[in-house]
Parts: C-alpha cells; structure tokens; sequence
C-alpha cells in the first residue's frame, strides 16, 4: 500500500494538468524543430530539452489554471469534480509544481541557447495570464491558441537560435486550430459562463454564432499550413496531410451541433490529437522523403 500511494499521487496530478492534452502542443513544437534542423541540423540533446521545456511550460501553465480556477471549478457542475475542489491535491503543492515546471522551462532554455533563455520569462508571461483572460475578455480562446502556438516558434528558436517567417506563420495556424477548437469546448459551458458573469466567445455571442467563428479559425488553420508549405518549399507528402486535416476539422465541425453538445468531448480530444500527430507525422515525412536529401539529425 504504501508504495502505490505515491503511484496515486502522480496520477492525480496528471490528471489535474490534463498531461494527456500534451499530445496537442508537442507535435506542432517538433514541427517547428523538424523544420528548422533542415537549415541547420538539430541534435538528440536539442530534441530532450525541447520536450522538456514543453513539459515545465505545459505543467507550469495548466498547474496555475486550475489554482486560479479553483473556486469557479467548483461552482461548476461539469469541473466541479476536478482535483482541486475535491481535495485530491493540495493548494501548497500545486504551487511548488508551478514553480518547479517554470523553473524547468527556464532551466530548458538556458541549455538550448541564449535566445531562448532571454525569450522564457515573457513565454512563461504569456502562459500564466491566459488563466485571468475570461474574466475581462471574450477573446480569451486567442489568448489560448497564442499559448499553444509559441510551442513551433520556441522549438524553431531552440534549434535555430533565430526567428523567421516560417514558425511564425506556422505559430498563427496553431493559434488559430487551438482557438477554434477551444471555442467548440466552452460551448459546455455556455450557460454557466453567462450566469457567473464569464467572459468567451460563446457566452458573448451564443452558441449558433460562435459555431460560425471556430469554423472560420479553422478554415484558416488550413490556409496558412499552405502558407508554410510555400515557404519551405514542401511537397506532396505535406499537401496530402493538410488535406487530411482539413476533413478532419470538417469532421469535427460535423459532430457538433447547437441542438446536440454531447459528441465535443469526442471532437475535442480525437480528432484534435489526430491533426497534430498527423501534422507531425506528414510533415517529418515530407522532409525526410522528398527535401533536398541533407541529414536533419546531427549525431
């Protein structure tokens, strides 16, 4: 017994951060990583401390969300049951794990280059404020998708140790992918927003309309994956991956309706996890298969 408690311990707070939402952010990250190698290689120690980084800013950023969101969380019949307010974890420890999941990200930083050492206080800035936003703005889900699209321009960064149009754009595709699916998901939580006085796209302009304003994101989530492809000069491969997350954002579309709520948890994790995997998988594909044949790993 006493050595499965501490098994129950990790789990817990895994499940607190939602560390399976992880597949969301890392695949776009590599991508950017993937990219950049093909300008200047990328290293197996590059490639660790970028998932690394990844885990202390993701941990830090959802460890300080559901502190902040603690009392709202259990004022909410759908998050009422998350470990805060039931007690499965502790105010105390949270804090020491946002603290140590920043310092991670920093530390992260601090051995990939200097450009990403002096670039993390104002990432872990834009991480953390995000969990304040919905009290004053609609706007909050970009807010969001801003969080989840620094992930390719990080990841460029810590390979390249510059910045160009490229992770940019792609950043922007992943702002847009995340915001527009992040709308879907507050769609839940339409009436409880309202009536708590909170701040999102749904709550702001009802449900029919915002259905309208993730559709509109997505489709350019798609645009500016071509745009990408025009930059880099990718091929094929790619274009047959952006085509394939284009219908699974349709699909996705497809499964949720304002009359019939219940399939978002399915569009939201499924199909989400799928297009950024696929992103990963089709882009790496492509550059390894069809790019100008020079090794993007450095051994």
């Amino acid at each position: 017994m006493i050595a499965i408690r501490p098994l129950h311990a990790v789990a817990a707070y895994g499940r607190m951060i939602k560390f399976s939402h992880s597949v969301f952010a890392l695949p776009f990250a590599l991508s950017g990583a993937a990219m950049a190698a093909t300008r200047s290689g990328v290293t197996l120690s590059q490639i660790g401390w970028i998932a690394l980084a990844m885990v202390g800013a993701r941990s830090a950023a959802m460890g300080f969300n559901r502190l902040v969101d603690r009392h709202i969380d259990a004022a909410n019949p759908r998050t009422s049951n998350r470990e805060l307010p039931q007690g499965a974890v502790s105010t105390r420890a949270v804090w020491l794990m946002v603290l140590l999941s920043s310092a991670l990200l920093v530390w992260a930083a601090h051995r990939l280059n200097p450009l990403c050492l002096y670039l993390s206080p104002l990432a872990l800035l834009i991480l953390l404020s995000y969990s304040y936003t919905k009290r004053f703005t609609w706007a909050s889900h970009l807010v969001l998708g801003l969080s989840l699209g620094l992930a390719p321009v990080g990841a460029w960064i810590a390979v390249s140790g510059s910045v160009t149009l490229v992770p940019v754009v792609l950043g922007l595709a992943v702002l847009a992918w995340v915001a527009g699916f992040d709308i879907l998901y507050a769609c839940q939580d339409h009436a409880f927003d309202v009536a708590a006085g909170l701040h999102s796209i749904p709550a702001r302009f009802g449900l029919r309309r915002s259905l309208h304003v993730a559709r509109l994101l997505h489709a350019l989530t798609v645009i500016q994956m071509l745009i990408v492809a025009d930059l880099m000069g990718l091929n094929s491969i790619y274009l047959l991956g952006v085509a394939v997350i284009a219908g699974l954002l349709f699909y996705e579309h497809r499964l949720v309706k304002v009359e019939d709520l219940t399939r978002v948890n399915t569009a939201f994790m499924t199909m989400n996890s799928i297009v950024s995997v696929g992103y990963f998988a089709f882009t790496l594909a492509d550059l390894l298969l069809l790019g100008d044949g020079g090794p993007l790993l450095q051994l």
